[in-house]
């Protein structure tokens, strides 16, 4: 599966929510193609945050609930519903290492995504940087990770840069 993962951290428990609507008016445009997508949303009182995966993005998506279930489970310890567990974990701790989520990339995720916050999880390919940046101005994302190499990281932080 080509594409990139990235996630995105909002400073407000709704910013995921309305990053996807804006992803999905995007995809429409041929600005970018989505993938998959899942959202964490932790508004300030909640104990736990709440995550979803995104729907109509794809006929099905790239990868799927039991990845987010999984990855979610791992990062905020709230598996999505439906996620598989047992024999599929192991599977899929080695399928999450090789998209780049490792122990750091956990870490850093649950430090980063806390209440009164979001976090848009996303597959994307074929992006139009300048555009997809035009759009989600006034957003305020912050990129928490990405499996892009340094220098593809480095100017994906640039064109988002305030």
């Amino acid at each position: 599966m080509a594409g990139t993962l990235t996630v995105w951290k909002f400073p407000t428990p709704t910013g995921a929510e309305t990053a996807l609507t804006t992803l999905r008016d995007l995809q429409k445009q041929e600005l970018i193609t989505v993938h998959d997508a899942a959202t964490v949303s932790w508004p300030d009182a909640a104990k736990k945050p709440k995550t979803r995966q995104a729907d109509n993005l794809t006929a099905a998506g790239a990868l799927g609930g039991t990845f987010w279930g999984m990855l979610f489970g791992l990062i905020f310890l709230v598996p999505l519903l439906g996620a598989a567990v047992g024999a599929a974990m192991g599977a899929l701790t080695g399928a999450l290492t090789d998209v780049g989520i490792d122990d750091d990339f956990i870490e850093s995720v649950r430090d980063k995504v806390t209440p009164g916050t979001s976090a848009l999880f996303v597959l994307t390919s074929d992006a139009t940087l300048d555009r997809v940046h035009e759009e989600f101005a006034g957003q305020s994302p912050t990129l928490i990770s990405t499996n892009l190499s340094h220098a593809e990281e480095a100017t994906l932080r640039d064109v988002f840069a305030d």
